[in-house]
């Protein structure tokens, strides 16, 4: 029997790469993928004005029916326009560090962060590495790799995506109840951004969706705690599909 599919779309800034931890506990059991995104890695620059239907359109048109669907941040928001406008594509949704209708508060301090990134780019690269890894313990190695990553984006192609990201869950929300595929939620405990409250903001709007909150963990978790992330995932998934 083939391996069911399953892809991994990364955050804002990254690239497939993140996801090497996560794809290397999965790659016997699913059939792993992990795309870039447009503007991000291999991927052309994407351009002003892109869309959230925009970045979920490119993915689509790489993915197999069926496919479980793990998105990270940006790519969270993605993978959920994905279960809403094409269900025939997705079989489970997992939103990771996924953000949820911000509050106004919550919103003037994502709109923060782009206005940073737009004035200084390496001082908002700095800003994240703080806010992801400190304190985590992470190998200091795979800190440094994403710095390296992040600080070879394009700038205004980073900036085109960012602007997704800061506004898209507004965009998203009115559809959220209408996603039948079921679905996880999970963050860490000490996420700055992606808090578990809005984890389970996201639980409550979607209509099968289990919350989990990794205790101790902040925002990276595919890096930070990949064995965590992936025994969430695959009990999630072959208690709802019998994988």
């Amino acid at each position: 029997m083939p391996s069911p599919p399953l892809v991994l779309l990364h955050g804002v800034g990254l690239d497939a790469g993140m996801w090497e931890p996560v794809a290397a506990l999965l790659e016997d059991d699913f059939a792993v993928s992990a795309p870039d995104l447009p503007g991000h890695g291999t991927g052309r620059p994407a351009p002003d004005g892109i869309t959230l239907a925009d970045l979920a359109g490119a993915v689509a048109g790489s993915m197999r029916p069926g496919s479980h669907v793990v998105g990270f941040s940006l790519g969270a928001l993605v993978a959920q326009h994905l279960a809403r406008h094409r269900p025939d594509l997705v079989a489970t949704l997992t939103s990771v560090s996924s953000v949820c209708r911000r509050t106004e508060d919550e919103r003037a301090a994502v709109l923060a962060r782009l206005d940073l990134a737009a004035t200084d780019f390496p001082a908002s690269v700095a800003a994240a590495l703080r806010r992801w890894y400190a304190g985590t313990g992470t190998d200091p190695a795979m800190v440094r790799r994403t710095e390296t990553t992040l600080l070879a984006n394009d700038v205004r192609s980073y900036l085109a995506c960012y602007r997704v990201f800061a506004t898209a869950d507004a965009e998203i929300a009115p559809e959220l109840p209408r996603i039948e595929v079921p679905a996880l939620a999970v963050t860490g405990e000490l996420d700055p951004g992606s808090t578990p409250e809005m984890t389970y903001r996201l639980a409550e709007a979607i209509p099968d969706c289990r919350a989990v909150v990794v205790p101790g963990a902040r925002h990276m978790l595919p890096v930070e705690r990949p064995r965590e992330l992936v025994a969430c995932l695959t009990t999630f998934i072959g208690e709802r599909v019998h994988v």
